[in-house]
């Protein structure tokens, strides 16, 4: 029975583990195919992006509502101390990747208001494009990649 109660609490882990990083991006889409001399940026461009940070957050969202169900259904009085030790432990490890997913939306919302105000897809820094490929690979960026490398190399050389 023990044994059983292992693998269970195994099988959450892996599980959240997987929701976790399945939330450090998304990559339900098809890449943007953009033509020879097409303006960066463009209304075409603008709503790729946009589809994709909604359709991303939205997503999200989903896992938060089903985070609280899942926690309300299994909030029972449980009378052994391993299991509701084995409980709280999943609830926490849940909410620290809510969490996470809490603080992606707020950047995800704050590339929203950058597509609202014609600033998305440019470095916040050097104003120069941070590029398709890129922002498709982190669709919230806000550092060209210069400035991102050269945030990292500050931030390690002030961290050591």
């Amino acid at each position: 029975m023990a044994q059983a109660k292992s693998n269970k609490v195994a099988d959450k882990v892996v599980a959240t583990e997987k929701q976790s990083s399945a939330s450090d991006s998304y990559t339900n889409f098809k890449p943007y195919e953009a033509s020879k001399n097409e303006e960066y940026m463009n209304p075409q461009q603008l709503e790729h992006f946009q589809n994709i940070l909604l359709e991303w957050k939205r997503e999200l969202m989903e896992k938060v509502d089903e985070t609280v169900h899942h926690m309300q259904d299994e909030s029972g009085n449980i009378p052994d101390p391993n299991d509701r030790a084995s409980q709280e432990s999943d609830f926490t490890m849940e909410l620290r990747t809510r969490d996470r997913e809490r603080r992606l939306i707020k950047k995800i919302e704050s590339s929203i208001k950058h597509l609202d105000d014609d600033e998305y897809g440019f470095c916040d820094n050097c104003g120069e494009e941070i590029g398709i490929r890129r922002l498709e690979a982190r669709p919230t960026a806000d550092l060209c990649i210069d400035c991102k490398t050269l945030d990292e190399i500050r931030e390690k050389h002030i961290n050591h």
